[in-house]
C-alpha cells in the first residue's frame, strides 16, 4: 500500500510540475526562427604616402624575401565581429527558457592602406607603376573576401538557422551561443580570412618585382641607388 501511494504521488507531482509546459512550448513556438546576415566589408581605400622605401621595408612581413627593396605596401588587416540579439521566452517558474538568435557578422579586410614610398611622387612615372603594383594585391584581398562569401554563409546559416528554438536554464542559452562563436567561428573566419596571405605571395614573384623595378626607363633603379 505505502508503494502504491507513494507512487501515485510521485505521478501527481510530475502532473502538477506539466501543467505550464503545454503553454511554455506553445510561446517558445511564437518566436521568430533563428537568422544569420553575413555583410562583407567594403571601406574605401587609405593611400599613405609619409614613409621611406627603406621605412616600408622594416613594416613588411616580407621584409627578409629576395634582398629586395620595397617600393610600396599593401596592408589588409583581416576583421571579423559579430553582434547578436536574442528573443527570450522564460516558463512560468523563471528556471527554463526557450530563446531564438539573430546573428550578424562582418568581415573582411578592414583597414586597408596602400602604401608608396615618398621617394617617388604622385604624377610621377615611378609612382605609377609601384601604385598599380600594389593594386594588385587590394585586388587580391578583395576577391579572397568575396571568394569565402558563400562558404561563411553556407557554413552559418547551416548551424544557426532554424525554426527551432535553442532551450535551457535561464540565461544559459546566450551564454551557449557566445562561447561557441567565440571558441568556434571566429577562429574559423580568421584562419579563412589568412588563406590570402598566400595569395599574397604569388603577387610579389621575383619576376613582378624585376619588371617594376626596370619600368620608367630604369628611374626607380636610379633613384634606389640615389638614395642607397
Amino acid at each position: 500500500m505505502h508503494k502504491l501511494k507513494f507512487m501515485r504521488c510521485i505521478s501527481g507531482l510530475c502532473l502538477l510540475l506539466g501543467l505550464n509546459l503545454p503553454s511554455f512550448a506553445a510561446d517558445c513556438d511564437k518566436l521568430p526562427p533563428s537568422s544569420v546576415s553575413v555583410k562583407r566589408l567594403e571601406e574605401p581605400l587609405v593611400l599613405n604616402l609619409n614613409y621611406s622605401y627603406k621605412a616600408l621595408k622594416g613594416m613588411s612581413a616580407d621584409y627578409s624575401r629576395h634582398n629586395t627593396q620595397v617600393l610600396g605596401l599593401t596592408r589588409g588587416q583581416s576583421t571579423t565581429s559579430v553582434k547578436t540579439s536574442s528573443k527570450v521566452q522564460t516558463d512560468a517558474s523563471g528556471r527554463w527558457e526557450c530563446a531564438s538568435h539573430q546573428i550578424n557578422l562582418e568581415y573582411g579586410f578592414s583597414p586597408m592602406t596602400v602604401y608608396v614610398g615618398k621617394e617617388f611622387p604622385q604624377g610621377s612615372c615611378a609612382y605609377k607603376e609601384i601604385y598599380e603594383h600594389e593594386m594588385k594585391h587590394v585586388r587580391t584581398y578583395q576577391e579572397h573576401a568575396k571568394k569565402i562569401e558563400q562558404e561563411i554563409n553556407e557554413s552559418l546559416k547551416q548551424r544557426f538557422e532554424t525554426s527551432t528554438p535553442t532551450r535551457g536554464a535561464r540565461g544559459e542559452t546566450q551564454q551557449r551561443l557566445n562561447v561557441e562563436i567565440n571558441e568556434r567561428w571566429m577562429p574559423y573566419i580568421k584562419r579563412l580570412l589568412d588563406q590570402a596571405n598566400a595569395e599574397q605571395r604569388l603577387v610579389d614573384s621575383p619576376e613582378e618585382y624585376e619588371r617594376v623595378a626596370s619600368s620608367c626607363d630604369n628611374a626607380i633603379k636610379k633613384q634606389l641607388t640615389i638614395t642607397r
